[in-house]
Order: structure tokens, then C-alpha cells, then sequence
């Protein structure tokens, strides 16, 4: 099928590399155009602009950075344009903000399948992603055979807005699980503790995650560079989660301080830097006793 892809970031322009590799016809389109000379070279055609992209595609694929963003290109840019044909809304935006974007497109004839994905650049170019989908039951078994281009078992988890939610709620956990392993590191550390000792006990215990040996290495090394997940987009995703949360009626309040905390990366140099420079952060007033 001939496919429109919006947003060719680090995520964006893997997903275009896997469809490309399993056959796809693919129209790009991007904010810098720059940003599509590998997909490009690939085998992509680029469009000079959304409408372009839009209007010989059968799937629409956004992979924005934010919801603001995707709105304007999708109800403002590409518009009428949506009469007849269906968007694949991969980014992680808010639960309010993809619900408003599929009743907009709706009314533009289009239709809207919210599907965000937990992992990354590896994971989208192998197709292993794990993909949670918000919709219409048809239109989800409609896109199944795309989705399975991109995920190893996609899931359809309920209709628009619930993807979304589900999407926040693991991201959350990457921002708590971060912030709480990285305290502890930084605490044993600072008491002479061996960091080898401290995980020997931590992995035989149920306390363990898989996230915390895979961080490990770059935290002590205080390496953060090629990122697969940016702080920046850490610290936007809490927030949206901090929203729903607040819109659901819920207690958020313990996630606050991580928050502002996160508000401090874009000064510290960090925003563009692995998720994991988190742990810079919490050396706080110790910082200058060097990594760890």
C-alpha cells in the first residue's frame, strides 16, 4: 500500500526505514525536509507538503512531536484532504488530545486509530515493537496488517483515548523507575557500598527490573549521548500523564517533584540527551563529586 508518513524523528524515521524494507510505498513529510534524505535515499518519495503527502496515500502515519503539532498538520494543513482516508496517530500526545484529533478527523471524513508504541529506533526497525491501538474494532482489524509490519503482536486495547492512557502509564513507569534506581545508585555509591554488591542483592530480589542493568553502565559512565528516548520527551510525557491522571481523578501529587525536577534538564544541557541523564539530576548538590 502507498503510505504518507508525518515526522521523520529518530522513532518516525525508523518506522519508514521497516516499511520501506517490507514493501511499502512511502511519501515523507517533515518539518525540516533535511530530516528525510536517508528515507529518501531509502526508496521514499518526498512531498513538498502534508497535502501532498496525503493525497496519493492510503494510510496516513504520524509520528509528531506533540499534540498541538499533529493537529495542525493533520486539521489545518492536509484539512479536507482526510475525506476517505485513515490516520495511524503514533505519537504519544494526551488522552483529551488524541480524543478531540479523532472526532476532528471524523468530521473531515476521515477516520483515526490512536497507536502509540513502548520502545524505539532498534525495535522499529526489526518490527518488534509493542504496539497499544485505541479505536474502532474494524478499523483495527483493517490496519492489522500494517500494524504487524511494525509490532510482533499488536494489541487493540479499547476505543480512542485508551491506547493513549496505556502508552502514558508505561512511560510514567520509565520516569519513576529511572528516578527511584538512580537515587539508590547514587546513595550506596556516596556510602562507599560496592555498586556490584548492591546489584547482586537488588536482581535476587523482587524489587528487580531489566530497565536498571540495561541503564546501569551509561549512569556510572555518566554517558547519555545517542539517545533512543530523549529527556526532553521524558519529561512532556510525564506531564501528559500527570494530566490524565488528574483529568481520571486520581492522586498525582508523588510524581510532582519528579516533574520539576525533569524542568531543570533544558538548563543542565540534558533535553537532548538519553532519558537516563536523569541520574545527573539527582547527584543534586554532590554533582561535582563526579559520576555516580
Amino acid at each position: 500500500m502507498t503510505i504518507a508518513l508525518f515526522g521523520t524523528g529518530l522513532l518516525g524515521s525508523a518506522i519508514g526505514h521497516r516499511l520501506l524494507q517490507r514493501g511499502h510505498a512511502l511519501i515523507v513529510w517533515n518539518r525540516s525536509a533535511e530530516r528525510c534524505s536517508d528515507l529518501q535515499q531509502a526508496g521514499a518519495r518526498l512531498a513538498g507538503s502534508p497535502a501532498e503527502a496525503a493525497s496519493d496515500s492510503d494510510w496516513l502515519i504520524t509520528v509528531l512531536s506533540d499534540g498541538p503539532t499533529t493537529a495542525a498538520v493533520l486539521l489545518e494543513q492536509i484539512g479536507a484532504g482526510l475525506a476517505g482516508r485513515s490516520v495511524l496517530q503514533m505519537g504519544t500526545i494526551g488522552v483529551q488530545e488524541s480524543e478531540a484529533l479523532a472526532a476532528a478527523v471524523q468530521q473531515r471524513g476521515g477516520r483515526y486509530l490512536e497507536a502509540p508504541v513502548l520502545g524505539s529506533r532498534p525495535e522499529a526497525l526489526a518490527g518488534t515493537l509493542q504496539l497499544m491501538a485505541g479505536g474502532p474494532a474494524d478499523l483495527f482489524a483493517q490496519a492489522l496488517p500494517l500494524l504487524r509490519d511494525l509490532a510482533a503482536e499488536p494489541l487493540h486495547v479499547g476505543p480512542v483515548g485508551s491506547g493513549m492512557a496505556t502508552k502514558l502509564a508505561l512511560n510514567q513507569l520509565i520516569a519513576s523507575l529511572t528516578h527511584a534506581f538512580s537515587l539508590s545508585l547514587h546513595l550506596v555509591q556516596r556510602q562507599g557500598v560496592d555498586v556490584e554488591t548492591f546489584m547482586q542483592l537488588l536482581r535476587g530480589s523482587a524489587l528487580y527490573a531489566p530497565t536498571f542493568d540495561k541503564k546501569l553502565q551509561r549512569e556510572l559512565d555518566g554517558d547519555y549521548g545517542n539517545p533512543n528516548f530523549p529527556t526532553a520527551h521524558l519529561r512532556k510525557d510525564l506531564a501528559l500523564f500527570l494530566a490524565a491522571a488528574d483529568q481520571a481523578g486520581l492522586e498525582g501529587k508523588g510524581l510532582q517533584g519528579l516533574l520539576q525536577l525533569l524542568q531543570t534538564s533544558t538548563a543542565a544541557g540534558l533535553d537532548a540527551l538519553d532519558y537516563c541523564a536523569l541520574h545527573a539530576l539527582t547527584a543534586g548538590r554532590t554533582a561535582a563529586a563526579g559520576p555516580g
